[in-house]
């Protein structure tokens, strides 16, 4: 069986990890450190945790590859328990209740919840009577999805690991959902970001926001284009769109004597099309347009509940990151000060680097958690931009290997848990240097295998080698 095992596969995840391990020594390397063996640093003690990640591999690569599928649901429920329990254990760490601590050892449920959340949806989605058709036969996918992301972002408070989930999405598309169900997940983030950053930014002419009135104008664009699409006449969408002028014209010329409020002329004019577009839907009994018409409703009201959200749902320090990343607020010794630092570092590094081990900001210790969440700094610093491009390469390459993998599974079950692994991979790759580079907020979730602790280098391998496993079975069964 061993022959059949995708060896591309593991020689890269071997890669990854000895390259990581280096980079974690040199993150958190100091001048009294004895040697990267040194199990009182962190080096030494991430060495063990790969030692064990191996033997977990090897005995994942040796069980029988029908057990993941049987055992699917009940890992499942095991661990939804497993995590309801943890907050009552859990020390509070930085605000999160998500580390259970056992004598030495602390670990942390959440990474291991996405491997058996994907067993669980592959169960599920890979019936032989299962088919991806309508929305209907979303709701048990998501709610498998959304229970124990629930639970992790509301009861243990850990927002990174929760929006992790969120990668399933990928997973959904490549199996049948309508790509709108992901156009209505980007509109959702536009809309949001546009009405936070925007929201308190009075117009030159008139009251009201630039916020409101740009994400009002970004729905009426969409739901004309739809209208078009949807036209018997070529003629509509202008006449549509000429109203739209004149009344947003006529608002203007009335500024000159009354105080008009933008905010409610946008919402006015964006809900007249809507409901224009709703009756012509009912009308030419065209569910499209009725949709998209829905769809626009919810955003409307969405859009007002957003400043609700961003003031009352999240967390200070949450509001704090997102304000400094839009650039509503300077905060460069407080919420800002790790990007800044990180920045910094990366830019420090120039084309080749400092040299392993010579970075000057990860030794004086100016970047935090520089061998966890931030650890690509240390990357950027010491080995500069052909090595930080390197590794991003041997991640593609990695990816794309899974998503090979995934393609050649005959079986429904491999092939969903497959995909599923590689759009985790992918989550935490883009997440993870995003933010590092400033160009998401910062979360708090891992780069896969770099970065130091035992819970998500064990969570990422037992992901990688019950899909190796998987596919091992399929090409003896192809042999």
């Amino acid at each position: 069986m061993l022959r059949l095992v995708d060896w591309w596969t593991i020689g890269m995840f071997l890669l990854l990890v000895l390259f990581g391990w280096l980079n974690i020594y040199g993150a958190s390397y100091t001048f009294d450190q004895t040697g990267i063996f040194d199990f009182n640093h962190r080096a030494g003690k991430q060495f063990v945790w790969i030692l064990g990640s191996l033997v977990l591999g090897g005995i994942l690569l040796m069980i029988d590859y029908k057990t993941y599928d049987v055992l699917a649901y009940i890992l499942y429920g095991a661990m939804l328990i497993l995590l309801l329990i943890t907050p009552f254990l859990a020390r509070d760490i930085k605000g999160s209740l998500s580390w259970l601590t056992i004598g030495p050892v602390s670990l942390q449920p959440a990474e291991f919840a996405k491997c058996v959340t994907a067993l669980a949806l592959a169960k599920y989605m890979g019936r032989y009577e299962y088919q991806l058709r309508s929305w209907r036969d979303l709701i048990v996918p998501f709610a498998i999805l959304g229970v124990p992301m629930l639970i992790i972002m509301v009861l243990q408070r850990e927002t990174g690991s929760a929006l992790v989930f969120g990668a399933f999405l990928l997973v959904f598309y490549r199996q049948g959902m309508s790509g709108y169900v992901l156009w209505c997940c980007v509109a959702a983030v536009t809309l949001f970001i546009v009405s936070v950053r925007f929201g308190t930014t009075p117009l030159p002419i008139g009251a009201g926001s630039v916020g409101m009135l740009t994400c009002m104008l970004l729905l009426t664009a969409i739901l004309l284009g739809f209208i078009d699409r949807e036209s018997r006449s070529k003629w509509e969408m202008l006449i549509v769109a000429g109203v739209i002028l004149l009344l947003y014209g006529i608002a203007l010329l009335l500024t000159i004597w009354l105080p008009i409020n933008f905010n409610y002329v946008s919402v006015s004019i964006a809900t007249l099309c809507t409901f224009y577009a709703l009756g012509k839907g009912i009308y030419y009994r065209r569910p499209k347009l009725i949709w998209v018409a829905v769809f626009t409703i919810i955003c409307i009201g969405y859009t007002h509940a957003c400043d609700l959200v961003f003031s009352k749902v999240l967390q200070p320090h949450q509001r704090v990151r997102i304000e400094v990343l839009l650039g509503m607020k300077e905060d460069p010794m407080g919420a800002g000060y790790n990007v800044n630092q990180s920045k910094i570092a990366i830019g420090s590094g120039g084309l080749i680097g400092k040299g392993y081990l010579n970075g000057t900001q990860t030794k004086l210790q100016y970047v935090p958690e520089q061998d966890t969440d931030f650890i690509f700094c240390t990357v950027g610093e010491e080995w500069g931009f052909l090595g930080s491009v390197g590794v991003l390469i041997v991640y593609l390459c990695f990816i794309l290997r899974i998503i090979k993998i995934a393609e050649r599974q005959k079986d429904k079950f491999s092939q969903i848990y497959a995909y599923s692994v590689a759009s985790i991979f992918l989550f935490h790759l883009t997440i993870n240097v995003g933010m590092v580079l400033g160009l998401l907020p910062v979360i708090g979730i891992p780069l896969p295998f770099f970065s130091y602790g035992g819970s998500s280098l064990w969570g990422f391998t037992i992901l990688l080698f019950i899909m190796l496993r998987l596919d091992a079975a399929q090409m003896e069964k192809l042999n």
